[in-house]
């Protein structure tokens, strides 16, 4: 019989053991509500959603600080080049990241050979890694061989690009629904300790260190992707080994401090992973904002990429629990938005008009996860109170920052 929210083991287990036989009830028999920021609802099925979310333009985030002289927002922490380099050299930086895209793909070619949606799906995977691969000896010989600037998002494109190419639409799916599964059957649990815990400070750090432990489950990190299908990830053995602080960027005093003041009204979350990353790690944490009052949209994917939880999975997983509450909170300020994202990065001067209507009267904006609060955004500074939380999952991040791989990153401004 398929466990739901309110009927898990009283013990947490390893979440990589936990039996996979719970599955997520179809979303065509459903409809869902959805919260405009004026606060007008209205009912739309899913298949509407995503019809107007297909035909909606891209905008410029809101609450991103506008550009001045001082003030400038580009979609890349780590400086692939400068000007004085020579533009049809690559620089080392940018060989550096070309090889860790190229050491991915075998994991993405396993992922694609075992693809029954796709036909002759051994022959297109061993197609991908070839034409990939070429793609990137091309960005070695000449970085401005298949577009400018060459940075993270390019190389990301141009991988999506050949899968979508062959018919490869979703390569992780299996994977993600599995974990998605386990993942839900440690979620009563994870909240209840989290509940036993009576200091307020203490209930936010073992919130905050719930959130790392999930973000490790990321199959876009060729180590992470080896180890996992290897040996599997456990939940709760992850919390207990993280590494100890100071982490490299440490803000959770600070976080601290701001959180016994009072709540935010509205957070908007962008966040990163299937499995125990938004179940086991986001969730709880949303649940914890919901109980102190503040309304919180979560903004997931558009589309597919890597492991990444998308937008129609997330309302997926939230329709488990058909009573609208999570373990007795409320879902009715819980909200599920479109983000309008297809990469496991995100560049926020292209983002959906949903996400940014949404943003009209939010004081709180995350970014979770490595590709979107490291790779892209750390430096991004915004019009509202924001924060970064992220796990150290790759080499050349852990060099940029001096940090030790798998170290954690909270980065906190307060307006």
């Amino acid at each position: 019989m398929c466990r739901g929210w309110n009927n898990i083991p009283a013990a947490i287990h390893s979440y990589a053991a936990v039996s996979t036989n719970c599955r997520v009830k179809s979303l065509s028999r459903n409809t869902f509500i959805h919260q405009s920021a004026q606060s007008n609802h209205h009912s739309i099925t899913l298949e509407e959603e995503a019809m107007e979310s297909s035909t909606s333009k891209f905008v410029r985030f809101p609450l991103l600080m506008d550009d001045t002289d001082t003030t400038n927002y580009t979609a890349c922490t780590i400086p692939w080049r400068f000007p004085s380099d020579d533009p049809t050299v690559p620089t080392p930086t940018e060989f550096s990241w070309i090889n860790l895209l190229f050491s991915g793909i075998p994991s993405y070619k396993k992922r694609a050979e075992s693809d029954t949606s796709v036909p002759d799906a051994a022959n297109k995977a061993e197609i991908f890694a070839q034409r990939y691969a070429k793609i990137l000896e091309d960005l070695k010989k000449d970085p401005a061989s298949h577009g400018n600037p060459l940075d993270i998002l390019l190389l990301c494109r141009l991988r999506e690009q050949v899968l979508k190419e062959l018919g490869f639409r979703d390569i992780f799916k299996k994977v993600k629904d599995e974990e998605n599964a386990k993942a839900i059957s440690l979620f009563e649990n994870v909240v209840r300790l989290n509940d036993a815990i009576e200091d307020e400070g203490k209930r936010l750090e073992n919130l905050v260190r719930g959130i790392f432990a999930g973000n490790i489950f990321d199959l876009g990190s060729p180590q992470l992707a080896e180890a996992f299908s290897r040996d599997g990830m456990s939940f709760s053995v992850t919390c207990e080994t993280l590494l100890p602080r100071p982490w490299i960027i440490d803000d959770l005093d600070t976080l601290k401090m701001r959180w016994s003041k009072k709540s935010w009204k509205k957070v908007i979350v962008f966040v990163d992973n299937s499995g125990a990353d938004i179940i086991l790690g986001i969730l709880p944490f949303a649940r914890e904002l919901l109980r102190r009052g503040s309304q919180v949209v979560l903004a997931a994917n558009d589309l597919p990429s890597i492991n990444d939880v998308t937008y129609s999975e997330l309302i997926e997983i939230i329709s488990k629990d058909e009573e609208g509450h999570l373990l007795g909170v409320s879902t009715s300020n819980l909200l599920i938005a479109n983000s309008g994202n297809d990469l496991p990065v995100i560049d926020l001067t292209r983002v959906s008009q949903e996400i940014a209507s949404h943003a009209i009267d939010a004081d709180l904006v995350i970014l979770e996860g490595m590709g979107r609060g490291i790779e892209t955004n750390l430096y991004a500074q915004f019009k509202c109170d924001s924060m970064k939380i992220a796990m150290v999952k790759h080499p050349e991040v852990a060099e940029f920052l001096g940090s030790r791989m798998y170290d954690c990153l909270i980065k906190y401004n307060e307006i």
